[in-house]
């Protein structure tokens, strides 16, 4: 199946990377991407490396990144897969040791397209284990990835995963000065029933939630009204990945997976976690 083909794609290429991070540690390029942001060699590195594998996968036709100011499109038929990727998401963590991985979104549409195009999405986060987290056909799986192994995209440790119910973490990206009133009297009402954790890397957030329940949040800021993180690459994946895993996720009024993408480096205010906390937190934004 070329979804199949594409999964384990990832998972192949992610190891590649893994192994050759230390070779790009701490070099620039003195460039930005075109979010405007700081570029770093390993950034560039890895999108050369992603596109050049998912790009060789039979019904693939499209490549778009963080680092790409176009998708590549190859042909004119557009059935087939349209991948969206963070290619080294968290890469500023590379310098200090931290988590960071890759993100990635499979559409059934020409991008920019809308989450509920997304036929597939997942991460792979480098932490102590090197692991791939990926939502299809209303499930969630994960796997470990590893060198030498016949597992295809690699060895299944646990399928089905659900938000647990209990929620036990949080963690909020920007600073609290930047926050919206609401969004700060909100976030102290989480002070003392949640753990505050904040890794840095979307990847490492969003795992941390999908493990012990809770809210992970990039949201609106006063210099940033649109919030920081890309639709496309960053906010639908992560929301398919926790609405298929019983959580909710939203912009702040609707879930992510219906904001309509004009862009491809549109950006969004991200919030994903358990029902009940991305309820809450749109019932207070709304109060504003």
């Amino acid at each position: 199946m070329p979804l199949d083909e594409l999964l384990d794609a990832v998972g192949r290429v992610a190891l590649e990377i893994r192994d050759g991070l230390s070779a790009h540690r701490g070099t620039e390029t003195g460039q930005e991407n075109p979010s405007g942001e700081r570029q770093l060699a390993a950034d560039v590195w890895a999108d050369e490396r992603v596109r050049a594998r998912l790009l060789d996968v039979p019904g693939v036709v499209g490549y778009a990144s963080e680092e790409r100011s176009t998708a590549d499109v190859h042909g004119e038929d557009a059935d087939g897969y349209h991948v969206a990727v963070d290619p080294l998401d968290g890469s500023s963590n590379l310098a200090t040791n931290n988590p960071l991985g890759i993100l990635f979104g499979a559409y059934d549409r020409p991008l920019p397209a809308a989450g509920r195009h997304l036929v597939a999405s997942g991460y792979v986060l480098f932490g102590p284990l090197t692991t791939m987290t990926v939502a299809r056909d209303g499930t969630v799986s994960e796997y470990l990835l590893e060198r030498d192994t016949n597992h295809t995209p690699g060895r299944l440790l646990e399928q089905g995963l659900q938000l647990p119910a209990e929620p036990t973490v949080f963690g909020i990206g920007g600073s609290a000065p930047e926050w919206q009133k609401p969004l700060r009297e909100y976030v102290r009402s989480l002070e003392g029933r949640l753990k505050q954790r904040y890794a840095g890397a979307l990847v490492a957030d969003v795992n941390q939630v999908l493990g012990y329940g809770g809210m992970f949040a990039y949201p609106q800021l006063r210099s940033r009204p649109d919030g920081k993180l890309r639709l496309l690459f960053e906010g639908n994946p992560v929301a398919h990945i926790i609405e298929t895993a019983g959580g909710r996720s939203s912009n702040g009024e609707q879930s992510l997976l219906d904001v309509p993408a004009e862009r491809l480096h549109q950006r969004v205010p991200v919030h994903v976690g358990n029902s009940e906390l991305i309820e809450g937190l749109e019932r207070a934004l709304a109060e504003s």
